[in-house]
């Protein structure tokens, strides 16, 4: 039997199918295809082209119980490297990071990550406002359960979108960058104070208005210094919670007088981030 289609929603029913492909083609547009391992994804995201300054991100997938690392991985693992020097009318790239979590490690201390998924998001400098951008990156990373795997992938994709799809994907993930902070801040969550007790020993007294779910995590000067993540002191003054680290960690012949260190200040809603010398 043959059914007649009335000419009109025939007509309708093609422009919509070609307005649904042309928005799957601008999604696909603003993002590079998934390259997938056995437990993860990764994909570039592009974000609106306005100007020489462009946000972009990478993003991860992860497999359930899987988990990838954060700048520091903590007591153990491997921290992302990331090269876009083969990229097109790039100038630099900045990498920012959303507020980590902590995992046991299953060796009786902790790592410092991300699981389920994350998105990265990139400040990209353009060299040339006004020319096309095309962004390609090699992409080596971990992903542990019990066991880490390395993951090596390469990526590339152009920033075309006056309006990406991606936008809003892109600037939740920048919601949950930790922001600058001042140490002293009158907020409720911040760093009142960091002092050292002892030659190795250093105290970092935090103002919380709830310390159930509050963590600290310290980087010195360069990338080469191994700090240890802070840790609880069970005796805290009224309205503080306290943590305490040893200065251990150091790269050859490093001194820790007066370097310049990093705290990270992770809470339930809110994360901020504060640099000071040591005294």
């Amino acid at each position: 039997m043959l059914t007649q289609v009335p000419l009109r929603a025939a007509i309708g029913v093609v422009t919509t199918l070609f307005a649904s492909s042309l928005a799957l083609a601008a999604r696909a547009d603003d993002a590079s295809p998934w390259q997938r391992d056995g437990h993860s994804a990764v994909r570039l995201l592009a974000g609106s082209r306005s100007g020489a300054v462009l946000l972009g991100g990478i993003a991860f997938q992860l497999q359930p119980g899987w988990k990838t690392y954060w700048r520091i991985p903590g007591d153990s693992g491997v921290p992302p490297r990331f090269d876009f020097s083969k990229s097109d009318n790039v100038e630099a790239v900045t990498v920012m990071w959303p507020a980590p979590l902590k995992f046991d490690d299953g060796a009786g201390g902790h790592s410092i990550g991300y699981h389920d998924q994350v998105v990265l998001p990139l400040r990209i400098v353009a060299k040339a406002a006004d020319k096309p951008v095309t962004l390609r990156a090699e992409i080596n990373y971990a992903v542990c359960e019990k066991l880490c795997i390395p993951v090596e992938a390469n990526a590339e994709l152009g920033f075309n979108s006056v309006a990406s799809t991606e936008d809003a994907n892109l600037r939740a993930a920048l919601d949950t960058v930790p922001k600058p902070a001042t140490i002293g801040d009158p907020n409720p969550l911040t760093i009142r104070d960091v002092k050292r007790d002892g030659p190795k020993n250093v105290i970092v007294d935090v103002a919380v208005p709830d310390s159930r779910n509050v963590h600290l995590y310290v980087e010195g000067p360069t990338p080469d210094w191994a700090l240890p993540i802070p840790a609880p002191v069970k005796e805290s003054p009224a309205g503080v919670k306290r943590f305490s680290f040893e200065l251990d960690g150091l790269p050859p012949g490093a001194k820790p007088d007066g370097a310049a260190l990093k705290f990270t200040l992770v809470g339930p809603d809110k994360s901020y981030e504060f640099n000071t010398n040591l005294d």
